[in-house]
């Protein structure tokens, strides 16, 4: 039984109203502290009398590299509106301070709060991971197990597949019955992936993790925590990888900021 849930109210209303949201740069995002918006989120993943989901959530993070994307991008501008949006990194506290005069509650990326999210259920789930160079998505799910050994990771499928394989990929996904699917090829390609094949996968709830895959299984360091307590974990990342990294960081969160400053003040 979910957290916070009497037995009879699985089939009922939800009990936490959802988060306020604040629009960044044409992108509704999530206000919600982590416990509500975790909350949230995992009293959605109950099945109804008929056995079919009561609410089937997909989820993405937006930082400033991937609102510069939705920026410059409508299709994929629209496509998040389909998404349960959460924020990540300080650009989207700049950005909502200057457009709305307050910040967001909490830094929400999903490093840290898909971790969190699992380790707040109660319940056992069934987890699904898909994406990363291929090893990465079993050394992930390795970690993940023995991290929540309640939790069932019953899939891991590296993300270089091709498009002919990509049918496969979603049927192993929906025959594995898996209440929470991970994604992780990186932004925009993770959230056109979960909202083509949505319907299919069957899934509760569908979250694009970004890195989250690489930084389990060891492949990628993460930064010390004082760097991510400043909120300048990018910098530890573009130190890393700068032939990769360097145009998103040091050009894009440029133009982020650029954009923030050209944007209306509510």
């Amino acid at each position: 039984m979910i957290a916070g849930l009497k037995n009879d109210a699985l089939y009922g209303r939800e009990e936490t109203p959802a988060p306020e949201a604040l629009n960044v740069h044409g992108v509704n995002v999530v206000a919600g502290d982590a416990g509500r918006t975790a909350r949230w989120l995992l009293e959605g993943l109950t099945l109804d009398e008929q056995g079919r989901w009561r609410r089937r959530r997909r989820v993405a993070f937006l930082n400033a590299g991937s609102a510069n994307l939705a920026a410059a991008d409508p299709f994929y501008r629209r496509l998040l509106s389909s998404f349960v949006v959460l924020n990540d990194g300080i650009g989207l506290d700049i950005a909502a301070r200057w457009s709305h005069g307050r910040t967001f509650p909490a830094n929400l990326n999903g490093t840290d709060f898909v971790p969190y999210l699992l380790g707040r259920s109660d319940r056992s789930l069934r987890i699904h991971l898909v994406g990363g160079r291929p090893g990465v998505a079993e050394a992930a799910a390795r970690v993940l197990a023995e991290r929540f050994p309640r939790h069932e990771i019953v899939g891991a499928q590296h993300g270089y597949f091709t498009g002919r394989e990509t049918d496969e990929v979603v049927a192993r996904v929906a025959e594995s019955r898996a209440d929470v699917l991970l994604v992780a090829m990186g932004n925009p390609v993770q959230e056109r992936f979960v909202a083509a094949y949505f319907d299919d996968l069957d899934v509760g709830l569908a979250i694009g993790v970004g890195a989250l895959l690489d930084f389990l299984s060891g492949r990628v360091s993460r930064a010390p925590h004082w760097m991510r307590r400043m909120r300048v974990e990018w910098v530890w990342r573009l130190a890393q990888e700068p032939r990769r990294l360097w145009s998103r960081y040091l050009v894009g969160n440029v133009v982020f900021l650029a954009r923030t400053i050209r944007a209306p003040r509510s």
